[in-house]
């Protein structure tokens, strides 16, 4: 969505945008929280009318609809024939798809985001012109720069002593005196006033 300008201003883009989103689990509920949170009109689509529960009351300011997101009436009743941007995130990866496909080929939504379990279908809808996203995918390749990242040390090393520096020397031992001298500690036992023995 861009805003007129007035003669003589450049035209500025408007970051705001209305954004349609099919299911909403985890990843549909907390994605439209967050775009709603950033100042979009968000518009989520389930069938579930509880799974809004999960929409965060605190930062979700948007719409919700329940119907089946392949419908074309639940997708223009939910807006979608003017939206800027199609999100299909529920489980099932044909769903996604077609209502992908229905999105981008009859409601000539601009952007068309889909996520899929199954990578082998990545390349399907890549031919379709669909814009895909598998979380698959993107948790090994995670997992594996993880696995291979450079090793980070985990404790202090040790701190070095310079080899310039002097070795401390140990103090030496206390000299016997009078409290340390075994002569004049008493003895056990011994009566009060007698000879120590010699």
């Amino acid at each position: 969505m861009t805003t007129l300008a007035e003669p003589g201003e450049s035209i500025e883009r408007n970051t705001s945008m209305n954004i349609v989103i099919l299911g909403c689990g985890r990843v549909g509920s907390t994605l439209a929280s967050m775009l709603s949170q950033q100042g979009h009109d968000v518009t989520v689509i389930d069938q579930d009318g509880d799974a809004f529960r999960r929409l965060d009351e605190a930062t979700f300011q948007g719409q919700t609809v329940v119907g089946d997101g392949t419908d074309v009436d639940v997708l223009r009743r939910a807006g979608l024939d003017s939206a800027d941007a199609f999100v299909a995130v529920t489980n099932g990866d044909n769903r996604n798809i077609m209502a992908a496909q229905i999105a981008k080929h009859i409601f000539q939504t601009t952007s068309v985001v889909c996520r899929i379990y199954d990578q082998k279908r990545e390349e399907i809808y890549r031919k379709l012109g669909l814009v895909s996203v598998s979380p698959t995918t993107l948790g090994a390749q995670m997992i594996m720069d993880q696995l291979f990242a450079p090793e980070r040390p985990t404790t202090a090393a040790p701190a070095q002593r310079p080899a310039n520096a002097p070795r401390a020397t140990p103090a030496a031992p206390e000299a016997p005196g009078p409290r340390n001298n075994p002569a004049n500690r008493p003895i056990t036992g011994a009566t009060p006033g007698a000879p120590r023995p010699r």
